[in-house]
């Protein structure tokens, strides 16, 4: 049975490429979603470059605040993939090639197994590796840090290997009510209002705008769910005392 505690991650997306515009970074989405499966919440996420002192920085005070820290990106086999040795230094430990890894770059290069893939098969002493069932070497875990490749196929694939290892919290529930035709400016009121009753509650307001119509979408989030749907109720009928019609009920995937 899931525990009623919060279990909190951070996500650390490394990489020039994803602050120069060049690449568009999809996976903190997908990391997002993945996790919230297992009800731990991912509370915050940053972007850094390949930089040595910026990454380990990061890397020491994320895993120090959050119960875990996923990393992406920078594993690869060149100059500037650095995020294994910058992981080895912010928890203190040397790296080595693992054997595990060699092995599987030898089945696959053979002779042409060099430096520059090598690289690939470090891994901080004490890490555990993460499958990775699309190709390539895998990536690791160490401690309550989990390091996974960059390329949106790949890091999916290694998250399949992290969520049995995740201690599970109580999954977040979350109900929509979907207003049609009025602004935020008219549900602002009561939705403060119920906001301000269910204090252990998250409420948003997410407009819409599109040829056909607009308004917003007020969404409701937490982990006991009979207050969640007593707040529901509250708001809709605050919404209607307010004067606000066309409201929808949608389920927790907003449909």
């Amino acid at each position: 049975m899931a525990s009623q505690e919060r279990v909190t991650a951070a996500v650390l997306i490394i990489g020039d490429e994803i602050l120069s515009g060049r690449t568009q970074d999809t996976n903190l989405n997908s990391i997002a979603r993945y996790i919230a499966q297992y009800g731990v919440d991912l509370a915050e996420a940053r972007v850094v470059g390949d930089i040595e002192e910026e990454i380990v920085t990061a890397v020491n005070h994320l895993r120090g605040r959050y119960d875990y820290l996923i990393t992406t990106g920078g594993i690869g086999p060149t100059h500037d993939d650095i995020t294994a040795d910058c992981v080895a230094k912010a928890l203190g430990v040397p790296l080595h090639e693992h054997p595990e890894i060699i092995a599987m770059m030898s089945a696959r290069w053979g002779d042409e197994l060099n430096a520059a893939r090598r690289r690939m098969a470090r891994v901080p002493e004490g890490g555990t590796l993460v499958k990775n069932p699309v190709q390539g070497p895998p990536g690791f875990q160490i401690g309550n840090v989990f390091v996974l490749a960059g390329v949106p196929s790949i890091m999916r694939g290694m998250l399949e290997d992290v969520g049995h290892r995740l201690r599970v919290g109580a999954v977040v529930i979350s109900q929509t009510l979907r207003v049609e035709g009025s602004g935020e400016g008219v549900m602002a009121a009561p939705l403060e209002r119920v906001a301000r009753a269910y204090p252990d509650l998250s409420m948003g307001s997410y407009p819409f705008f599109s040829p056909a119509g607009y308004g917003s979408q007020l969404v409701i989030r937490g982990r006991d769910l009979a207050l969640v749907e007593a707040a529901r109720r509250d708001l809709e009928q605050a919404l209607v005392a307010e004067g606000v019609g066309n409201i929808t009920f949608l389920d927790s995937d907003g449909r």
